[in-house]
């Protein structure tokens, strides 16, 4: 895997505001899911503080009404919105169409790790369904705004990439046999493959993706684990204390998903794996994978609005 370093200066300790170093959003509308935790609060106040106006939908949106007070004097819009209810996905999407022409930035980075086996909606497999298809039902559903900038950005989150992973074909659900890493890593392959076919598809129209990998931080992403596992891991002491030079700031993490989604040098490129604000070079085999995601995932919601 080789990295692009031809347009950037940008690295491992960047942060959201050095990305955005002379960039004006300015008129520009993004929405940020999980825009009011974690790596997805940074993201909002980066780019609200350039200027843009951002829609954060919400699970919760009293928890983000408090978490975003402290933005006084910036455009920031929270509604009501659960990435695991395929109805309350599209009820956003009505609002959000009937009030907003068009769609200039879209960041896909709420979700879930490693939870307990857990199913939602028709009985899918949480951390599938939350992390990737409710996203694939919102960029298909919010298609018409997207198209309708001209130049837009779909950024999926994803996490640190290994060649292990992989989609369980047939059982995406773990009916058979649940692992909670397993499912977690299955569902970050899904955010690298939905952004790649996405990106062959928007490319006529305006809309490039891309997919990121923060880093390690650490954010409320962490909620389903025992102190004794991340101790375990290495991730951090008896005491709480992270292990040094391991984890980035939120800053930093988020800094690589505001790139992808604003930097002028991008403007021809899509479907891209960047670490580090740095493009990486994609798996030759992606390109049939993420094609066979996205029919599963057309099966699955009923949605394939892209064409």
């Amino acid at each position: 895997m080789t990295s692009d370093t031809a347009h950037t200066t940008f690295g491992a300790h960047s942060t959201t505001a050095d990305v955005l170093t002379g960039i004006d959003l300015t008129g520009k509308t993004a929405v940020v899911t999980g825009g009011y935790s974690g790596l997805g609060l940074a993201t909002t106040l980066a780019l609200t503080q350039a200027g843009a106006r951002v829609v954060v939908p919400a699970l919760r949106p009293d928890v983000a009404q408090r978490a975003l007070a402290d933005a006084a004097g910036v455009e920031i819009e929270v509604d009501q919105f659960d990435l695991a209810d395929l109805a309350s996905v599209r009820a956003f999407t009505e609002r959000f169409l009937s009030s907003h022409p068009a769609l200039d930035i879209l960041i896909a980075s709420a979700g879930v790790m490693a939870c307990a086996q857990t199913r939602v909606g028709p009985g899918w497999e949480a951390q599938f369904a939350i992390n990737h298809l409710g996203h694939y039902a919102l960029a298909n559903l919010l298609w018409p705004a997207l198209t309708a900038a001209g130049t837009a950005r779909v950024v999926a989150v994803a996490s640190g990439r290994d060649p292990a992973w992989r989609i369980r074909w047939d059982d995406v659900h773990f009916e058979r046999g649940y692992d909670k890493w397993e499912a977690y890593t299955q569902s970050k392959l899904a955010n690298i493959l939905f952004a790649r076919h996405l990106d062959l598809l928007g490319r006529p129209h305006g809309v490039r993706a891309f997919s990121v990998n923060p880093g390690w931080i650490r954010t409320p992403l962490q909620r389903h684990l025992a102190v004794e596992e991340m101790v375990g891991a290495g991730w951090i002491d008896a005491d709480g204390n992270s292990a040094p030079g391991l984890f980035k700031t939120v800053e930093q993490g988020a800094a690589t998903q505001v790139w992808a989604a604003t930097s002028p040098h991008l403007d021809a490129n899509g479907g891209d794996y960047c670490v580090d604000c740095r493009r990486t070079d994609a798996s030759p085999t992606d390109g049939s994978a993420a094609a066979r995601l996205w029919a599963l995932s057309a099966d699955l919601t009923g949605l394939d609005l892209i064409d």
